[in-house]
């Protein structure tokens, strides 16, 4: 029974010590092709300079530190979740500014037309009905 067990148990149980217990998880992680490194699978900026492709990750409780040759290049903020990134801008040599970036593939401008929902609602209730008389 647990709590026959805790009570004899308890006698002997110490405090926990204040400070927090340093757990660290080592990891390799290749670099990809847009200077990013993926943890948890969130992704961590390494700087521009770093030559190797494959660098040591030490995943903290509540930090994510790259080393490269033994020398840490990058300390990054644990992010909770997944899909994120975490960019410092020192890593990067250049910033372009946003209105210098691509547009995406099959993009032709900087606005989208505005129309009424309404205008959609009709195009569906066309097609619902071609599809009924087909």
């Amino acid at each position: 029974v647990v709590n026959e067990a805790f009570a004899e148990e308890k006698l002997t149980l110490q405090l926990l010590p204040l400070i927090p217990f340093g757990a660290v998880l080592k990891l390799e992680r290749r670099i990809s092709h847009d200077g990013m490194v993926s943890v948890g699978g969130n992704y961590y900026s390494v700087p521009d300079a770093t030559r190797r492709r494959v660098v040591e990750v030490h995943n903290l409780a509540d930090e994510i530190q790259i080393f490269e040759d033994d020398r840490l290049i990058a300390r990054h903020p644990l992010l909770e979740g997944r899909r994120q990134r975490s960019l410092l801008d020192e890593h990067r040599r250049q910033s372009r500014p946003k209105e210098d970036l691509p547009l995406p593939h099959g993009f032709t401008g900087q606005q989208v037309a505005r129309r009424s929902l309404e205008i959609y609602a009709a195009i569906g209730q066309q097609l619902a009905t071609a599809g009924a008389s087909a």
